[in-house]
Order: C-alpha cells, then structure tokens, then sequence
C-alpha cells in the first residue's frame, strides 16, 4: 500500500477518534459506519455498533486517564480503514470527502478558531507578541 494510502488511513482514524467524544457523534458515527458498509445495511448496523463499543472504550480510557487503551482504539480504526483502502481504492475519495466534512470550516478556510487572551493580576510591563501565526521569528 502506498504512503498516501496510509497516510490517509492514519488521518481518517484520528479524525473518527476526536470526533467519538463531540457532540455530534450520531452523525459522524452513522457517515463512517455508511464509509465502511458501503451500502450494505446489516454491515452498516453492524459496524455502527462496532463503533459505539470503541466510543465506550475511549471514554473508559479518558476517564481513567489510560492512553495505552486511547492508542489502542485509534490503532484499531486505522488498521480498519488500512484494510478498507486496500480493498476498494475507489474508496479513498470518499474517505477524502469525508474528512472534508469533520474538520472544522476555520480550518479549511486555513485558519485557527477565536482566541482569547485574559491577564489578570498587577502591572506587567515588556514586550507582548499576539499573532495568530508567526512564520519566522529570529531573537537577536
């Protein structure tokens, strides 16, 4: 398998795995399990409850502050879209549009999300840089 392939499985099985955790996990949760079914019904019932049981081993390990079990979940969805990759290379646009829709619109526009600054406290005086991307910074 080429290393765009892999990189491409690495990137959907990070982006599957932060999303476990958000709010809008019945909706990435039902695209994914559609991704890897492709368009068998009992395989994508199948494969949602699959990932509902990886959601509730990532919260476990969260909660019990085990990133051995987190890496354990991400290797697992990785390996899976490896081997879906490898199987249907057609696939690997879908899995691309998909990634498209997860990332987040400041990020596809190339940008981060707000930011907030608060000091509290006494005076400060000195120099104070804010910038939400600085290319190259030389001291001296």
């Amino acid at each position: 398998m080429d290393a765009e392939l892999t990189a491409l499985a690495t990137a959907g099985a990070t982006a599957l795995v932060q999303q476990m955790v958000t709010d809008g996990w019945g909706q990435v949760r039902d695209r994914v399990a559609g991704f890897f079914a492709r368009g068998d019904a009992d395989d994508e019932e199948a494969v949602a409850g699959e990932l509902e049981e990886s959601r509730g081993d990532l919260t476990a390990a969260r909660d019990s502050a085990d990133a051995e079990a987190e890496a354990d979940v991400l290797a697992a969805w990785r390996g899976r879209m490896r081997r879906a990759l490898r199987a249907d290379p057609a696939a690997a646009a879908e899995l691309r549009a998909l990634l498209e829709e997860l990332s987040p619109r400041a990020e596809r526009e190339g940008r981060g999300g707000d930011v907030y600054n608060t000091l509290n406290g006494g005076v400060h005086y000195g120099v104070v840089i804010q910038s939400g991307s600085i290319g190259e910074v030389r001291n001296g």
